[in-house]
C-alpha cells in the first residue's frame, strides 16, 4: 500500500491573483460552498462534476482578466492537464473530471477552507505560514 503525503504553502498567489493555474482554481471553487451550484464532488475518490460550465468559465475569465472566456476554451487548457496526469476527463460522464491525486505531490495555491475536504489529514501554523498535510492512500 503506498501513501503519498500532500502539503500546500501559503501563499504563493491570493485569491485574487492572477498568478494562478486552472487546476489550483477548480480546487477552490469546490471547497467554497456557495459554488456547489456551479461545480461539486462526485463519485469516486478525486471526481468533480462542473454543473455550469459557462458560469465556471466567466469566473476563471474575472480571475484571469479575460473577459471572452468561454467554457471551449477552459476546456481546452483542462485537456493540457491530461497529459501531465493531473486530471482527465470521466468517459461518459458530461462535464465530469477526475484529479489524479496520486501524481500530485505538493501544489501552491492559496489557503482554502480545506476543513469541509475529505482529503484534509492537519493543518499547522509556523511562523506565519500555513502548512496543511493530506494523506492519499
Amino acid at each position: 500500500m503506498k501513501t503519498l503525503i500532500l502539503y500546500t504553502l501559503k501563499n504563493i498567489s491570493s485569491p485574487g491573483s492572477r498568478q494562478i493555474q486552472l487546476w489550483h482554481f477548480i480546487l477552490e471553487l469546490l471547497q467554497k460552498e456557495e459554488y456547489q451550484g456551479v461545480i461539486a464532488w462526485q463519485g469516486d475518490y478525486g471526481e468533480f462534476v462542473i454543473k455550469d460550465p459557462d458560469e465556471v468559465a466567466r469566473l476563471w475569465g474575472i480571475r484571469k482578466c479575460k473577459p471572452h472566456m468561454n467554457y471551449d476554451k477552459l476546456s481546452r487548457a483542462l485537456r493540457y492537464y491530461y497529459n501531465k496526469r493531473i486530471l482527465h476527463k470521466t468517459k461518459g460522464k458530461r462535464f465530469t473530471y477526475k484529479f489524479n491525486f496520486s501524481k500530485v505531490v505538493l501544489v501552491n495555491y492559496p489557503l482554502l477552507d480545506m476543513a469541509s475536504s475529505p482529503f484534509l489529514l492537519a493543518q499547522n501554523h509556523f511562523n506565519g505560514e500555513v502548512f496543511s498535510f493530506f494523506i492519499f492512500v
